[in-house]
């Protein structure tokens, strides 16, 4: 069976929607910060988290499958786990004053 690779989603919403403008400098800049302040909370993130996380953020390029493979959990659980862990982030960024934008 032929399967097309799905591209993941990022675990940071873009500085500019896909079909805007090239993102600016400063959105570039803010996106640095932005993804620096989700490291600084990953380790402080529950259970799966922080390797899930970490992953994602280290290895973009992986699929949900070779994600589940390295992490040894079942690949239609990533996504769920997912969603869990960043609206863990998303709190502990806001309990700090940090912010991704993203509506939550």
């Amino acid at each position: 069976m032929n399967r097309r690779r799905r591209p993941r989603p990022s675990p940071l919403p873009p500085a500019t929607g896909a079909d805007g403008p090239a993102p600016s400098v400063e959105d570039r800049a803010l996106d640095a910060v932005l993804h620096g302040h989700l490291r600084a909370v990953v380790p402080l993130l529950p259970g799966r988290c922080p390797l899930l996380i970490t992953a994602l953020l280290d290895r973009p390029g992986l699929t949900y499958r070779e994600i589940a493979e390295e992490l040894g959990i079942s690949q239609g659980s990533i996504g769920p786990v997912r969603s869990r862990c960043l609206e863990c982030a998303r709190r502990l960024l806001a309990a700090r004053g940090w912010t991704t934008g993203a509506p939550g």
